[in-house]
């Protein structure tokens, strides 16, 4: 049986180009997505593309770390990183603006760019299949396909006004080559304080480079410039349930398991949210 091919999906068509051919333009077919020189990619029946083929992708979430996230973000702890995301890119670009979420996730910081925006429209890419099948469903504006930040985007030159990376690898030649010379590039990434307790409690958890600042501006210098940074910086009580989904949702949940947390006095009851959100201009 076909599927039918997402409302937000037909949105985006114009923008995407065949992953193999690079430069031919993607058309439905029969539930699926095909180019002139006939290679096909499916539609999952949970609505995303299925761009990625070949290659494994070098990472992604898997269905118990996307649960979590999906969990976690529903209780608006990370609401106010949101707003600040959306409020910057919805400044200065068309009301009739495309938004490229690299990484997406489950569509969370998309879906609060495009409420922000009720004339634009959203794609995201992202590796992570389960993560997918909540991306496209998080606005009726927001298109979502399987892709690795790390390969070339099967995207048109210049067709991005805004491009976001929310707690996101970056390839910052691919955000320029897809970005239109007027747009905008959102990076949001945490600072050395940014869950600071849970960090001195679970020694295993991923920790913060303090090189990190230094590694994002020079990557991004040749292409880019910044326009305005903010500092985001709050505490965030949580229940245990919560402190739990945090960690899990998180690459360190690769290292643990949910019965290392059952301490109740391992995880802390706030944390400090501290976040750096930055606009930059295309140079």
């Amino acid at each position: 049986m076909s599927v039918l091919l997402p409302p937000a999906l037909v949105l985006s068509l114009d923008v995407l180009r065949c992953p193999t051919c690079r430069t031919r333009r993607l058309h439905p077919e029969r539930g699926a997505l095909r180019c002139p020189a006939g290679h096909t990619f499916d539609i999952a029946r949970h609505g995303y593309a299925g761009l990625l083929t070949g290659t494994r992708a070098t990472s992604g979430d898997d269905a118990a770390m996307a649960q979590a996230r999906d969990r976690f973000l529903a209780t608006g702890m990370y609401a106010p990183i949101r707003e600040v995301a959306a409020r910057l890119a919805s400044d200065a670009v068309p009301a009739q603006a495309t938004v490229l979420d690299v990484g997406c996730g489950t569509g969370y910081y998309l879906a609060g760019v495009l409420d922000q925006l009720p004339d634009a429209r959203g794609l995201g890419l992202d590796t992570s299949v389960r993560a997918l099948r909540s991306a496209a469903r998080a606005h009726e504006r927001a298109a979502a396909a399987s892709w690795d930040v790390f390969r070339p985007f099967p995207l048109a030159d210049g067709t991005a006004d805004v491009v976001l990376d929310v707690f996101a690898p970056r390839n910052p030649a691919e955000f320029h080559r897809v970005l239109r010379p007027t747009g905008r590039l959102i990076v949001v990434r945490p600072t050395g304080r940014h869950l600071a307790e849970l960090r001195g409690r679970l020694p295993w958890m991923v920790a913060i480079d303090p090189a990190k600042e230094q590694r994002l501006h020079r990557a991004l210098d040749p292409f880019f410039e910044a326009a305005v940074t903010e500092q985001l910086e709050y505490p965030a009580r949580l229940t245990g349930l919560d402190a739990v989904d945090l960690v899990a949702m998180t690459p360190s949940a690769r290292h643990l398991s949910r019965a290392d947390l059952s301490d109740d006095g391992l995880l802390p009851e706030q944390v400090t949210v501290s976040v750096l959100v930055t606009a930059y201009r295309p140079r």
